[in-house]
């Protein structure tokens, strides 16, 4: 971990475009043309492919998969002054010009994922022409492969159809290329799974928070989902089933990472690394979730810290009622996933708000921890095989991968018969399951069904917006739920810098 942690460091700090053949680079001065040596090169770099993921979870992730759904929702502060962009997300309601937004989030969101593209693409392309252990540069290759497969694929799921860029882009020109069709960006994603795969070093014998065959793997499965391409999907995904290396944890709060902790357990299939401290590697997202305005003595107890502070603002990924009820009776996810806390200086007269406490783990420094971020869990890998049976008529052999998850949450066995009533018993399932884990908005997405699930959330919203978090008197803005796009618009700064949007 530490040599993983040091490289990110590294990495990020020499990585520069290539240069002109002709161009006569310092040797004192570190660039492509100078660095990309040895085998510790690469690592280096393929560490520095990985850091925007910390951004992404941390930042964003949640605000584009999560509060953009039914699951949260914000704790609305009237005093907060101005709209900001994660409301435009949480209410559907994001303005849009000529297919583009302004929106921060978005734009944010772009950036990093074409951030690790950029420097996958960098070692790719340079890779081959140097010369060392062979097992090595092929794990090393394919951990470039699978961060460039799933920056695409969060792409695509954003946005459909984006620019396509495969090589680095070595002058400004370079730099703004045609969108490429949707089914082509899915294409090449299939491409760099399919390569990477056999390339990559299983979970036993990879260094704990780089990607594995397993991951690459999970990744394509999913990808072979949102395609409804069914049997590649139970192909890919079978010997992670099989194989071994993948397990539940005994009970559900131990499938997540504490602060210094259980990270990469036998249940992570692939999790976004963070670490405590004064390096830069820290998370904060567990504050960014918590309702407001939050004393320091109200927040202690959550956290565990020896400095706590108090948090005003406007509280973001508030649990919906929605969703809290979603958990059927007995079912122990429930009390892992949601806690409840009193905030003495809320506006509303209820002051107890839901917060999600899945991802607590007792830290040292306010604002500052090391919990992982979950990518993937192997009760995903058990949902998704249950998903794929099913959609094949294999209902039988289905429910039982279903029930493995649901036995740990203290479920009985599901009652459900039939495909359709199986397809439904599984959708459930996901979302009680994977509940804060950005999966919702893309379940949605997927399966078609926004408008049957968005719209009269929206309505519920709009008629009782106390039961949502708003203080007595205060109500949504009139252009909420009017937005119910599948995709997100491109970014409007980005737009600026090309002719194709």
């Amino acid at each position: 971990m530490k040599k993983y942690i040091i490289g990110l460091m590294a990495a990020s700090l020499f990585l520069t475009g290539c240069e002109d053949f002709l161009t006569v680079v310092p040797e004192t001065q570190l660039s492509s043309a100078t660095f990309f040596k040895t085998q510790t090169d690469f690592e280096q770099a393929v560490n520095a492919a990985y850091a925007p993921l910390r951004t992404i979870t941390n930042d964003r992730a949640w605000l584009l998969g999560e509060m953009h759904s039914d699951n949260t929702y914000y704790a609305r502060n009237p005093l907060f002054g101005a709209v900001d962009p994660q409301e435009d997300l949480a209410d559907f309601s994001i303005l849009v010009s000529n297919g583009t937004a302004p929106n921060t989030h978005i734009l944010n969101q772009w950036r990093q994922d074409y951030l690790i593209i950029a420097r996958a693409n960098q070692v790719l392309a340079l890779i081959d022409d140097v010369e060392f252990d062979a097992t090595a540069k092929g794990n090393i290759k394919g951990q470039a492969l699978f961060l460039r497969a799933y920056a695409y694929f969060e792409l695509a799921r954003y946005f459909g159809s984006v620019p396509l860029h495969l090589t680095p882009v070595a002058v400004r020109s370079e730099s703004a290329l045609p969108l490429s069709p949707e089914a082509d960006v899915y294409a090449q994603i299939i491409s760099d799974l399919t390569a990477a795969i056999p390339i990559l070093l299983d979970k036993s014998a990879q260094q704990p928070g780089r990607a594995t065959s397993g991951s690459a793997r999970t990744l394509l499965a999913n990808v072979y989902i949102n395609q409804k391409k069914w049997s590649e999907a139970e192909q890919v995904l079978s010997p992670v089933v099989t194989g071994g290396k993948y397990m539940l944890m005994p009970t559900y709060d131990l499938a997540f990472s504490e602060n210094a902790t259980n990270k990469n357990n036998v249940e992570s299939v692939f999790e976004v690394q963070f670490l405590e401290g004064a390096a830069g590697l820290q998370g904060n997202f567990m504050y960014q979730f918590m309702p407001r305005p939050i004393s320091a003595t109200e927040l202690q107890p959550i956290m565990g810290t020896s400095n706590p502070q108090n948090i005003d603002g406007e509280g973001n990924n508030i649990p919906t009622p929605d969703i809290i009820a979603a958990y059927e009776p007995g079912d122990l996810r429930k009390d892992v996933s949601i806690g409840n806390v009193f905030l003495s200086g809320s506006a509303r007269s209820n002051k107890n708000y839901p917060y999600i406490k899945k991802f607590q783990s007792n830290h040292s420094q306010h604002n500052n921890h090391g919990i992982n971020w979950p990518v993937y869990r192997y009760a995903e890998v058990l949902l998704f095989m249950a998903e794929v049976l099913n959609e094949q008529g294999k209902t039988t052999e289905a429910a039982t991968y279903l029930n493995q998850v649901r036995s740990r949450a203290g479920l009985a066995a599901t009652t459900a018969t039939g495909q359709a009533g199986l397809r439904e018993a599984i959708f459930k399932e996901r979302r009680v399951e994977l509940a804060f884990e950005n999966k919702r908005w893309f379940d949605i997405q997927r399966t078609g069904r926004i408008d049957e699930i968005i719209i009269p959330y929206g309505q519920r919203i709009v008629a009782n917006p106390v039961a949502y978090y708003y203080p007595e008197g205060a109500v949504p803005r009139p252009n909420v739920f009017t937005n119910l796009s599948k995709f997100y618009p491109y970014p409007a700064d980005e737009s600026n810098l090309s002719p194709y949007f």
